[in-house]
């Protein structure tokens, strides 16, 4: 994840202003495949950086801004889902009819896709989480580590365990769509 080099002298606007350009997009993808919804993972972000903002003054490690912003997404990602499964038990205990696929979802691309994002939904949250860092956001262990509060001897256990299952449940899940 590219670095933003913040002055010590910036206010909590310049230098939250600095790191929204830097980081904005590659946060809202991570949101992304936590929560697989484009609009929640944006609110998600913005939300982190609002409150990155109110704490600006009491940050002890300004340079640290970008670890905490990932670790504060990953976290309001986490939060997002245990609501989410609040509302489906809710939802299905009203006996509410099922909303059907939309009507493009048979080109092969948009398949494949949401072939991974299935196969990455069926990992378990640590695993998942340690590959969208890995690879989606291209971290390295020691980031990953340091983001999700865990040792890097677990980071690589994480993704040796998450890597393996997801090729195995993508084998599964392409041969299904030929």
């Amino acid at each position: 994840m590219t670095t933003v080099a913040l002055e010590p002298a910036l206010t909590a606007d310049e230098a939250v202003g600095q790191l929204y350009a830097a980081h904005w997009r590659r946060l809202v993808r991570l949101s992304i495949l936590l929560v697989h919804d484009q609009g929640l993972a944006e609110e998600i972000v913005q939300d982190a950086f609002v409150a990155l903002h109110g704490r600006w003054s009491r940050l002890r490690a300004p340079e640290a801004a970008a670890a905490y912003l990932r670790q504060t997404v990953v976290n309001r990602s986490r939060s997002a889902l245990r609501h989410r499964k609040v509302v489906d038990r809710y939802v299905a205990s009203q006996r509410l009819p099922d909303v059907g696929p939309d009507a493009g979802a048979g080109v092969e691309a948009e398949a494949r896709r949401d072939a991974v994002f299935a196969a990455l939904r069926g990992l378990p949250r640590r695993q998942r989480e340690v590959i969208a860092l890995r690879y989606y956001l291209d971290l390295s262990e020691a980031d990953i580590a340091e983001t999700l509060g865990i040792s890097t001897g677990a980071v690589k256990s994480h993704a040796s365990r998450g890597s393996a299952a997801l090729r195995e449940r993508l084998a599964e899940q392409l041969e299904d769509l030929r």
